[in-house]
């Protein structure tokens, strides 16, 4: 796609756009609570109001696409320091939904300035990574990244919104890239295989796991060292980090028990297995199995899905709009969705690989990880796999500002991949 002589915009990213944003208005129309389905154009429904975020979110498009690329590097800094001071502006002026403090109140529509966070963040942080003399394998400059990244995460999580605040760990993809080392990841899974596995089986258990595993990993250490020569390992490090293990383990139940909100316990307890309660807090994940469950291979057709057309399962057409495809389009809409998603993030990654200007790189692994995590939890949610954290599937989901904040999240790495393109063509 072109537009001018000078630039040429990537086709295929496009395309997938369009296509995930049609699937998307189709399963709203269908999942919408409406008793009869009248014309599509009918702005009191959702799907006619979602008509309209679409369509301004093609004007969107055509603006990002027409400014000059030099915009987005030259003022990353400043949209990114408005872009907290909308979040703190929430704690004042915003308007509380599901008991969250998430919106701010336009007339008659809503805007969630979280949503354009994500955007504003990946700026910010390819800016400051494509500095001159900038290094993460300087602990200053990685605290400084560390810092631009959890600041907007910080502000988020006490409206509350934990879901939108764990996002950020997607900014990992692309520090990695820069030269992060993946034992800064390795320690944050076994955080989370550590707190997970004293839930399911306890702490002496998960203590004993611990010592075994060390002293298994020692033994292995001292061999690798006979075999290559290697300077002998310190068996105190082994014992000091078996130790913060063991600890963090004891740790677990007082953190599950007193920092987390009885909702996001219960959420975890349900998908862990430890309580069923297909009638309360677990009945949003029940009902949303059942539906996909029930689509079988091919789907019971638009507007045919028992649980879809019934409203069994809550908030539908937002988080779990998912379970409208599985149900509908069975076995292989929901793949071609799948599919779709894996070939968006797999082009972005092509695409950042591509660039020659840094900041462009890293802005688009920050666009890949965060559709990633995006896609990853939402359909994990939705599946019964992961505890419900209200994230929306990105495009597909009801809502004007998240089809904006992942539109204009996109659209921009598709402007900054267009001007290399211009200097090759």
């Amino acid at each position: 796609m072109a537009i001018g002589n000078k630039q040429r915009f990537d086709l295929y990213t496009i395309l997938i756009y369009a296509a995930l944003v049609f699937i998307g208005w189709i399963s709203i129309y269908s999942a919408a609570p409406v008793v009869e389905y009248g014309s599509i154009f009918d702005m009191d429904e959702l799907f006619g109001k979602q008509m309209i975020w679409i369509a301004l979110a093609v004007v969107i498009i055509i603006f990002l696409l027409a400014m000059d690329v030099k915009f987005f590097e030259r003022f990353g800094s400043v949209i990114y320091i408005i872009s907290l001071l909308s979040l703190l502006g929430l704690f004042v002026f915003g308007k509380e939904i599901n008991g969250a403090k998430s919106w701010y109140s336009l007339g008659t529509m809503t805007l969630q300035p979280s949503e354009f966070a994500k955007a504003a963040t990946a700026l910010a942080v390819a800016k400051y990574l494509s500095g001159i003399h900038i290094s993460l394998k300087n602990t200053r400059d990685l605290l400084i990244t560390g810092f631009i990244i959890a600041l907007p995460a910080l502000i988020i999580i006490p409206q509350p919104d934990p879901g939108s605040a764990l996002v950020y760990g997607a900014f990992f993809f692309a520090l990695h890239r820069e030269g992060l080392s993946l034992w800064y990841l390795s320690l944050v899974l076994v955080a989370i295989g550590l707190f997970l596995g004293t839930l399911l089986i306890g702490s002496w258990w998960i203590t004993l796991i611990i010592m075994v595993g060390m002293a298994l990993i020692y033994m292995l250490s001292r061999k690798q060292r006979h075999k290559n020569r290697l300077p002998k390992p310190r068996k105190v490090l082994y014992i000091i980090l078996a130790g913060l293990c063991v600890l963090y383990s004891l740790s677990t139940n007082y953190i599950f028990n007193n920092l987390l909100e009885d909702r996001h316990r219960n959420r975890i307890d349900i998908v862990l297995g430890r309580v069923e309660d297909n009638q309360g807090v677990g009945y949003n994940i029940n009902q949303s199995v059942i539906a996909v469950g029930s689509g079988g291979f091919t789907g019971k057709g638009l507007l045919q899905g028992t649980q879809t057309q019934g409203g069994f399962v809550p908030e539908q057409e937002t988080d779990f709009i998912f379970s409208a495809i599985g149900e509908e389009w069975g076995f292989m809409g929901a793949s071609l969705v799948i599919i779709l998603f894996i070939s968006l993030i797999y082009r972005l990654i092509l695409m950042a690989e591509r660039q020659r200007n840094q900041f462009a790189r890293i802005y688009g692994y920050c666009v890949a990880g965060i559709f990633f995590i995006h896609f990853f939890i939402n359909i994990g949610m939705v599946l019964g796999l992961l505890p419900t954290v209200g994230i929306p599937l990105p495009f597909m989901s009801y809502g004007g500002s998240g089809l904006w904040g992942f539109t204009i999240l996109l659209f921009i790495f598709v402007k900054l991949d267009g001007h290399r393109m211009s200097y090759e063509h």
